[in-house]
């Protein structure tokens, strides 16, 4: 009895070192920990979950046109359109024999008739025409997703891509999704070699969540004598405008109040931007909003509009790295400057 039972140990031992030994075989049955579809899209029949990341919100730069090849044969954004809110990040890995053409026609299938529109999609001469500069700046190796050794080699030496963008007009607001579909040729990570991989981001349009806390007139007093100028984060603009929401006015109250008791004090009201988007822009944009609040402190709380001072300061003066969004959210700011 004790014998048969070695020796089915030792069976089960030798199995699974052969699972090991064979291409795929014991990768082939493992996902992301956690790691779930998104609801409002399938996934491709047989296809493994191996990389995988959620994010309550951030910004996604969405591809909408063909690259931009610098001198150097590197490929940068020509035409992107930037966009905020949840944040969906998926990778597959679909079963062996199944070519990204038919992958990426299923998928296109899939949401045409959910009702999303092609804003953009390239594939065969299109795609094959960058190289593999076009996964470089969809999947750079920076992106959180690339958390484990299977989503790190999924596109090592991508051939035949296929690259869709889309959107869905919802009362509660657009979905973005932006899908790239190609097939793994290095030789070299047998768990994906000559299989196709699809990457998935899905952009859920929504504000973001308002946890800054509103600061008193007195606590603005306070820091202005103490460094001559104070950052607020409760004065809010929808993305790319320069109109300040209703959410503002506690803040407005509150800088209202401030002028009011130091009818001497004569400041600088300066807007900054993260880094998303063009300098130029951003620039623009930052001095928009910064004479919006101006012109609404001389409107309803009687200002002297000789006391302040709109600024524009773009991107060019971070508090914090706008490598991740909480850091971008810091740099999205309003400051009040003594003069």
């Amino acid at each position: 009895m004790g014998f048969a039972i070695i020796r089915q140990c030792r069976r089960a031992l030798i199995a699974a070192a052969l699972a090991l030994l064979l291409p795929g075989a014991a990768w082939a049955q493992q996902e992301v920990p956690g790691a779930r579809d998104f609801p409002l899209i399938k996934r491709y029949e047989g296809s493994k979950l191996v990389g995988y990341d959620a994010r309550a919100f951030d910004n996604f730069k969405l591809l909408t046109g063909k690259l931009k090849l610098g001198d150097n044969g590197m490929a940068a954004y020509d035409q992107a359109k930037p966009v905020e809110g949840r944040h969906t990040r998926l990778l597959y890995l679909a079963p062996p024999q199944r070519s990204p053409l038919e992958i990426f026609r299923n998928y296109q299938q899939d949401l045409a008739e959910k009702g999303f529109a092609t804003l953009y999609q390239c594939g065969d001469d299109d795609c094959e025409s960058y190289g593999t500069e076009l996964y470089r700046v969809l999947y750079p190796a920076t992106r959180a997703l690339q958390n484990n050794d299977t989503a790190k080699v999924a596109f090592n030496v991508p051939a035949d891509p296929h690259y869709l963008a889309a959107s869905l007009a919802r009362p509660e607001g657009n979905v973005w999704v932006s899908l790239y579909v190609a097939k793994e040729t290095g030789a070299a990570f047998p768990q994906t070699k000559d299989r196709a991989a699809i990457l998935l981001d899905i952009v859920e349009e929504k504000a973001m969540e308002q946890k800054m806390v509103v600061v008193s007139a007195e606590t603005m007093a306070k820091d202005i004598a103490a460094t001559g100028r104070v950052a607020l984060y409760g004065l809010y603009f929808d993305t790319d405008k320069a109109e300040l929401k209703a959410e503002s006015q506690p803040s407005l109250d509150e800088i209202g109040k401030l002028l009011k008791t130091q009818p001497e004090l004569k400041v600088y009201i300066v807007g900054h931007t993260d880094n998303v988007g063009g300098f130029d822009y951003n620039m623009s944009l930052s001095q928009r909003r910064a004479k919006s609040v101006v012109d609404r402190l001389v409107k309803d709380y009687g200002v002297a509009a000789q006391r302040l001072h709109p600024v524009g300061a773009g991107l060019i003066a971070p508090i914090a790295a706008n490598d991740d969004e909480a850091g971008r959210a810091k740099n999205r700011r309003v400051e009040i400057v003594k003069q």
